[in-house]
């Protein structure tokens, strides 16, 4: 136990004394003892958070992203940076090395037990995995598949005072041909392998269709479950209670979004403070935004938890968007999740992630010049668009108003006709900056494609001859997602070029912003660019 203790304390002081990043565009602790939701303003669905002492670490739905499940910490649940993930890539790699949109991860928990974290999700394709850790900044341990079967989804484990395991999940209804029930199951000791049949303990198809995303707690005698109902972008929060485990249980819903702004304010995580507060974290749908996380202040009432701010004093909340920070005992510094990267490290950034499960050779982290190398990739046979394509590396929208910058050169190998590289934004519909070989040389153009999901060609808005193969590529995002593009050959003087583009969310995720780098032919070797850096203003 005391080693486990110090190597907590440990990992502590070594996250708490790593150089913390401020964005620029959007910080949620107001310096004078309050915050403003969201506390992250940018695509972390389904969060989920624990407590170790009084370290939180959050992680949340990552579908078919790569590197999976982005783990955050903090030390206030305002002050938000991502300190490592616990997938490297998706299982199997035969389906997962392909863009698979909307699969993949869904609504993980993450809980800390016998001094290990552990993380337990639904592929609502494979079952449900499970996987762990003593250093959650770290590596985790390989994937485990707990409970195999076509739509169980969005796990949450509970250790039980008398040394049993069980888990609580949904059902997704286009694979399982069921939704609206919440399930338990027992596992075994080590937590790695469902234990006999799952058994339904409560149907919403008439109060709470679409109920999902459950957390199971324990307090006080009773089994809680927190979970969502109605619904992503118009839902509230229910939470059950009983004195069994397999119920029955009683229902209450706990917040809704009442006469707020704040559209369908739920599915997260129930966390305490050392000094004996309670908090809950929960999602907002803004759609091509992402779904972002809000913090509400939660009390107890008869038992019941009662989320945000009870004006009539009915038991269910509404939500807020300022309030005093949690009291954590101290105050510690401003911090975000990163977002700018001047590609100096030998490692990517951790904001970063692939569109499928990454090939080695993609990049290089070219520390000695300073920058990131991405080399050309082969688009597929049966290319139709970015869509379709694996090695884009993206990152979620920061804030609903910003610019993002990347200066590249491009160095295509000289037998190639049609290599290209680009800033793109990344979604349903997407829209670039594409720089390609072309050829009568060099050619930069804005392009946009609508509906990319159903296979639509890209169509060029606008284009210019270039001679030069260092550009500076911008697109600049504002309220609405409305998205312009400009381009510059000395970072100073920007030309707009092409026309705006409103952003489209992806399949269960938000929009993203990020670069690519492909080839259309399948030789043994390609060009490269060098991308010196991407800042977010």
């Amino acid at each position: 136990m005391r080693k486990t203790v110090a190597l907590i304390l440990c990992l502590s002081a070594f996250v708490l004394n790593a150089q913390n990043y401020v964005s620029k565009v959007w910080v949620s602790d107001l310096g004078n003892g309050h915050y403003k939701n969201p506390v992250l303003n940018a695509d972390y669905s389904d969060p989920d958070v624990c407590r170790v002492n009084d370290d939180y670490y959050m992680t949340s739905s990552s579908f078919n992203c790569i590197p999976g499940l982005q783990i955050l910490h903090s030390k206030d649940l305002v002050n938000w940076k991502i300190i490592g993930y616990a997938v490297p890539k998706l299982i199997p790699d035969s389906a997962f090395s392909k863009p698979q949109h909307g699969n993949g991860v869904w609504a993980p928990s993450i809980r800390f037990h016998d001094g290990e974290f552990y993380i337990y999700y639904g592929d609502p394709d494979y079952g449900i995995y499970m996987t762990k850790t003593k250093d959650p900044a770290g590596e985790w341990e390989s994937l485990t598949l707990v409970k195999p079967g076509k739509g169980l989804i969005d796990s949450c484990p509970l250790w039980d005072d008398n040394g049993e395991v069980y888990l609580v999940h949904a059902f997704a209804g286009s694979r399982a041909g069921m939704k609206s029930v919440l399930a338990v199951t027992r596992l075994s000791p080590d937590g790695k392998k469902a234990v006999g049949e799952s058994k339904i303990i409560y149907d919403g198809h008439e109060k709470d269709e679409t109920i999902e995303g459950p957390k199971f707690y324990k307090r006080n005698g009773y089994y809680y479950i927190f979970a969502p109902a109605g619904g992503v972008s118009a839902g509230w929060q229910v939470v059950l209670r009983s004195k069994n485990i397999y119920g029955p249980y009683e229902r209450k819903v706990v917040m809704a979004q009442g006469e707020t702004e704040i559209n369908g304010p739920h599915q997260g995580a129930w966390i305490d403070t050392k000094t004996g507060e309670d908090w809950f974290l929960h999602f907002q749908d803004r759609y091509m935004y992402g779904r972002v996380v809000h913090l509400q202040p939660m009390t107890w009432k008869n038992d019941w938890p009662v989320i945000g701010i009870d004006k009539d004093g009915d038991g269910c909340g509404d939500p807020v968007l300022t309030y005093k920070k949690p009291d954590v005992g101290q105050s510690y510094p401003v911090c975000t999740p990163a977002e700018s990267d001047e590609f100096s490290e030998n490692a990517l950034g951790l904001q970063w992630q692939w569109h499928a499960n990454p090939q080695d050779w993609w990049y290089f982290t070219n520390v000695g010049k300073g920058c990131l190398n991405l080399y050309t990739v082969p688009v597929a046979d049966d290319y139709r668009n970015l869509w379709d394509v694996p090695n884009l590396l993206l990152q979620k929208f920061p804030a609903t108003e910003f610019k993002a910058t990347a200066k590249i050169t491009f160095k295509p190998n000289s037998k190639i006709i049609g290599e290209r590289t680009g800033l793109v934004v990344m979604g349903l519909d997407y829209a670039l900056l594409s720089f390609e070989n072309t050829g009568k040389g060099f050619v930069l153009s804005q392009n946009e494609c609508l509906k990319a999901d159903k296979g639509s060609p890209e169509k060029v808005n606008a284009s210019v001859d270039l001679k030069e193969n260092t550009l500076y590529l911008r697109v600049k995002v504002e309220k609405g997602g409305v998205c312009s593009f400009t381009y510059s050959k000395d970072g100073k003087n920007f030309s707009p070029l092409g026309k705006t583009f409103t952003a489209k969310e992806g399949k269960w995720i938000g929009a993203k912003v990020g670069l690519f780098c492909t080839r259309p032919v399948k030789n043994n070797d390609g060009g490269t660019v060098e991308v010196d850096w991407f800042r977010i203003d």
